[in-house]
């Protein structure tokens, strides 16, 4: 994992969760590719284990991730398309109709849309 700046608007373990999701969505984390283990980012990134802890946990909570006792977690074969699901998913339904108010508000046409800058 490279560095991360934390926000003060959301749990560190939220936002560490959200860092690895962006990974295996960025293709940096493959399907069945280990995650560093929770001491070592705890360590590299002066967390609590417990907070690491807790964002691996609800990981493997949604099927993208999974324990392989005394081995370690490796994500799973299907966590990309599962994210890519769920994130166009939630795209459509929460950020959407907002961005589409906006740009009627605006009056903004396709073209304009479109237009690179």
């Amino acid at each position: 994992m490279t560095d991360i700046q934390w926000r003060d608007d959301a749990p560190i373990y939220r936002q560490l969760k959200e860092r690895v999701i962006t990974l295996m969505l960025d293709g940096e984390l493959q399907p069945g590719q280990a995650l560093p283990s929770v001491r070592q980012v705890a360590a590299d990134y002066q967390l609590n284990p417990i907070t690491v802890s807790r964002a691996y946990q609800e990981l493997v909570d949604e099927q993208l991730v999974e324990k392989r006792r005394g081995v370690g977690m490796y994500m799973t074969a299907d966590a990309a398309d599962r994210l890519l699901h769920s994130e166009r998913e939630r795209f459509l339904t929460q950020q959407w109709p907002a961005v589409l108010e906006r740009i009627e508000r605006l009056g903004l046409s396709l073209d304009e849309l479109i237009k690179v800058p």
